[in-house]
This record gives structure tokens, sequence and C-alpha cells, in this order.
């Protein structure tokens, strides 16, 4: 269950609140790579999440499955990719402030013109309980990441507490009300209850992108996938009168339909090449060249 999570987490908060307050003396990077330019042109933003290093272990019964693995070589190699506007770090899961610092440091060792821009989503609100998620999107851009993500936010209230997680972290945030910001702070509705509330979660200030999560949106539908596209779509439209973008994941067979429905960031799964290869199809349909 969730809520069992954030009582064996919160006795590490005060060990990562101690550590970021030395860490956030650091500056994160100056510019927040390709995307944020892209979205604050208005034009669409193509990435992936970053995928494990760890190769995948012989079936075994009774084995424990590995944890993800991130290098800096293969961030450094996924950031000399220039198809690749953004990377989705995906530590939901599991957080893990060392394979932040190994992308920020592989991104670093890149000798692309242009790097992707280093998104990370962190454990929910509701898993990690407040203190320690406010000290995790403290440690997060401390480390240099250019963004955080903030998963299954269920209402406005929870909308509002995350925002604040940035201002508390003295983040100068890109959002409508900030339009020269840098860092860019992106909130996920994934459940029904918190799409009952979109309307109201868009109004919240000070924060980037709004944007649905399909896959937990349908399951949470009871696997009503046309009324999650419909919910998540609602969602996009809402985020952009707001002026806000929204992400969405996108496949081979869906990224004509993700870019003509209007969201601004294309996230893709699989290897690099795979990647590669559905940006390649998806920039003509976005008007990029």
């Amino acid at each position: 269950m969730r809520r069992t999570g954030w009582l064996v987490a919160l006795p590490f908060a005060a060990t990562i609140l101690g550590g970021c307050a030395s860490a956030s003396k650091s500056s994160p990077s100056v510019a927040a790579g390709a995307a944020l330019p892209l979205w604050k042109s208005g034009a669409a933003a193509f990435g992936m999440f970053v995928p494990s290093e760890r190769p995948p272990a012989p079936p075994a019964a009774g084995a424990t499955r590995l944890p993800p693995l991130y290098t800096e070589a293969g961030a450094k190699a996924l950031a000399e990719n220039p198809l690749l506007d953004y990377l989705f770090l995906n530590l939901e899961g599991a957080y893990d402030a060392n394979a932040v610092r190994a992308m920020v440091n592989g991104i670093k060792l890149s000798s692309a013109a242009t790097r992707p821009t280093l998104l990370v989503r962190i454990p929910t609100i509701e898993d990690a309980g407040v203190e320690l998620t406010r000290a995790r999107v403290k440690e997060v851009l401390a480390l240099g990441a250019d963004g955080v993500v903030i998963p299954h936010v269920r209402s406005t209230a929870e909308a509002r507490t995350a925002a604040a997680f940035f201002t508390e972290a003295g983040a100068n945030v890109w959002s409508p009300a900030n339009p020269k910001g840098t860092v860019i702070a992106m909130l996920m509705v994934e459940d029904k209850g918190a799409i009952a509330e979109v309307a109201d979660i868009a109004a919240v200030k000070g924060y980037s992108l709004l944007s649905c999560g399909i896959g937990s949106l349908t399951r949470d539908m009871g696997g009503d996938a046309p009324g999650a596209e419909a919910a998540c779509q609602r969602t996009r439209d809402l985020g952009a009168k707001a002026g806000m973008p929204s992400m969405m994941t996108a496949a081979a067979g869906t990224i004509r339909d993700r870019i003509e429905k209007g969201y601004l960031g294309l996230l893709l799964s699989g290897t690099a090449d795979q990647a590669s290869a559905i940006i390649r199809t998806g920039r003509p349909i976005a008007k990029r060249p």
C-alpha cells in the first residue's frame, strides 16, 4: 500500500535535509538545456526515459531484482544524441541521489553544443511524506538537475504544497508568472480524484508543466482507456490555457496523434536508437527541422 512507504522513509529526512543545506550552496546549471527554450517558444520537445544500464539477469526462482544502474558514461552518450531535447530520469520507485549525480556529471562531460534538459521524477508525496519530498526537491536541484517531476499529485492542496517545495528551495522556476525562470517544476495528475480537481490544480501558481500519467490513470479508472485519454486531453487543455505545456508518453503508433493533440513534451521509451527513430518521424509533424 502507498501509505506505508512514508512511515519507513521519514527517519531519513533529517539526514537528507542536512546534506542539502550545504549542497544548495552550489549553483545548478546556468541554462536548463534544450527543452526549456523550445517550451518557452511554444514548440514541441522530444525526450526519453533514461534506460537502466544494468544487463537483465537470467530468470531464476526467487531471484531478487537488482536496482537500475545509471552511469556518467551512459549519460554522456545520451547527451551527445542531438535528437534528445530532454532526459527523464525516473526515480519514482526508488530515489537515488547518486543516480542524479551520475547523470549531471555525465551530461557535463558531453561535447554536444546543446545539451539535453535533465528532469528527475522523485517518489510521491504520499509515499515519502512532505518533509522528505521537500528535502529531495532541494537535493535534486542542488545536484544540478534542471527540474523535478512530482508524480501522483492528488489534490489542489497537494499541488500547492508541491509548488511550495520549489519556492522553499530558492528555485527560479519557469512558470506563466515567471517567464525568465530557469528551473522546471512539473506536476503529474494520475488519479481519478486529482482529475476531478484538475481545473483548480491548473490554477495553482508557481510551476512549469502540468501533465497526466496515462498508464496510472487508466488503471485507476478500471481500464477505461478512452476515458483516461479524454481526461489527459482535458488536463493538457487546462494547462495550456494557464500557459503551461504538457508532457505525454508516445510511441511509433501514437506520435502523430500526441503532437496533433497539442502535447509539447513527447516522452519515449526503449533504447536511444528506438527513441531516435520515433523522433525522426515526429519532428516534421511538429514542424521542427
